[in-house]
């Protein structure tokens, strides 16, 4: 069954059990191009900001305070999931993401209809226009919602999900922070250093990271609501884009202002673009750090073999007992992909032309899904590896005794030449350092063992000349 709704271009056939109108159902025709939906996010974002857009109005006079509860209503209905399978939408639409806004303006206005018990497509008591984009224009409202989405996102699954990994490898790091072990530099052989100090060092990267988006999340707090169509807040009252934005405060308890300049806010979305490279930097760090727990943890019995994987599945169809770095394997391959997302969203913030940008499904499609991947990698990387990892504190201590970079230890007593010959001396023998520089009288036992303790290597060990 179907019903006929109109729009500017005429008729158009829709189905009976559809909240959406004539706009929602051409783009539908038009644009079915491929398989990526604009995401769940904007879905509450627009709703968010089209009952902030409501209250304002009302309060301005402009729309009557029934029309103005009608959206409310719709709006917390769509707000809490009750109507995601009516926003069908593709990404690959409009740049400017029109047919989304007006998807959005029909189910509330068709909603409406329903609860008034008037036929759908009445555009009683509500207009998708005249009523619920009142004061609006696709090209302030849609970046405004990219916003919000990107803002939520950021703040509420993002940020908490680096958190408890940074805990968790945290935590790592003081239980290791005794655990003496060979240093790596060019993947060879360095001088010690603690496991506690390397987990310390992949703490330290997620701190950063948390600080960097912390302060993009920050930069996408002054939106574009009330520019309308250019920038220049035609068709709206002095003062709308104050209180629609102080309004979007109040729902999200998130400090979104009215933005000072909306030509830069609709003309480019910097901010965005910003905030995908912080994206993108924190993909990088959890990169590295899943690579160096998968190289560490490499064997058991024919690499480095350092850490202890928790056994979470079989590794492999043929080889029985194989157990795969299967955690860091998937959070590197999901890095990859928000590395690459970064790309198409800097070029399609770099390719906005004079008033408008019209590349914006294109780029809040990468940054969520940017934010989805990072989130959801991380709560697994977290629950699944790091909480399970364990130290191999035997083969730690092998390697350690036998490692040739303990002569770095013995250059301030003997001399840069005679340690570089104690470590060639040791390798050509295979001998400890020790053993080497015994034979080779460099030392005796007791001068060796003060001199080359790997605890000594672990922070400043040089005194200082007195009275210099």
């Amino acid at each position: 069954m179907s019903r006929i709704e109109t729009d500017g271009m005429g008729q158009i056939e829709v189905a009976d059990d559809v909240l959406w109108g004539a706009q929602t159902q051409r783009s539908l025709k038009y644009f079915s191009i491929g398989r990526e939906l604009m995401p769940q996010e904007m879905i509450e974002a627009y709703a968010i900001m089209k009952r902030a857009c409501a209250s304002a109005n009302a309060g301005s006079g402009r729309l009557s305070q029934d029309r103005a509860d009608l959206i409310h209503i719709v709006c917390d209905e769509i707000m809490t999931g009750q109507h995601n399978r009516m926003f069908p939408l593709h990404v690959w639409m409009t740049g400017s993401g029109t047919q989304f806004n007006m998807n959005v303006n029909e189910v509330i206005a068709n909603r409406a209809s329903q609860l008034t018990d008037q036929p759908l497509g009445s555009k009683t008591p509500l207009h998708p226009n005249d009523h619920v984009n009142m004061a609006q224009s696709t090209n302030c409202n849609f970046p405004t919602a990219m916003h919000i989405a990107a803002v939520l996102g950021v703040h509420r699954r993002l940020i908490p999900a680096l958190t408890r990994l940074r805990d968790a490898i945290a935590a790592k790091a003081e239980e290791w922070k005794d655990l003496v072990k060979v240093g790596r530099t060019h993947l060879q052989d360095a001088v010690p250093i603690t496991l506690g100090q390397e987990w310390h060092g992949y703490a330290g990267m997620l701190t950063d990271n948390i600080a960097r988006l912390e302060a993009a999340r920050d930069g996408l707090l002054p939106l574009a609501l009330g520019g309308t169509a250019l920038g220049t807040g035609v068709n709206t009252d002095p003062g709308f884009d104050t209180r629609a934005c102080g309004e979007i405060a109040h729902l999200t308890q998130l400090g979104f202002t009215a933005g000072e300049n909306k030509f830069a806010l609709q003309g480019a979305h910097d901010a965005l673009v910003h905030l995908s490279g912080c994206l993108r930097t924190a993909a990088g760090s959890l990169f590295k750090i899943a690579n160096d727990i998968r190289l560490l943890a490499c064997g058991p019995r024919a690499g480095f073999g350092e850490l202890l994987l928790p056994e979470n599945e079989p590794g492999s169809s043929i080889m029985p007992g194989k157990i795969n770095p299967t955690q860091a394997e998937a959070l590197s391959m999901l890095a990859l992909q928000v590395m690459s997302n970064d790309v198409a969203v800097g070029l399609g913030g770099a390719s906005g032309m004079i008033d408008m940008n019209v590349y914006k499904p294109l780029m809040i499609h990468n940054i969520m899904q940017g934010i989805t991947l990072l989130h959801d990698g991380s709560e697994n990387f977290r629950q699944h590896l790091v909480e399970g990892i364990r130290a191999n504190e035997n083969k730690l201590k092998q390697d350690l005794d036998r490692s040739l970079v303990l002569v770095t230890a013995l250059s301030p007593a003997i001399g840069y030449d005679k340690a570089a010959q104690v470590a060639h001396y040791a390798m050509e023998k295979n001998l400890s350092p020790k053993e080497a520089a015994l034979e080779l009288g460099f030392m005796t036992a007791d001068d060796y063992d003060r001199v080359a303790d790997p605890r000594l290597m672990l922070s400043p060990n040089i005194q200082a000349p007195q009275g210099q």
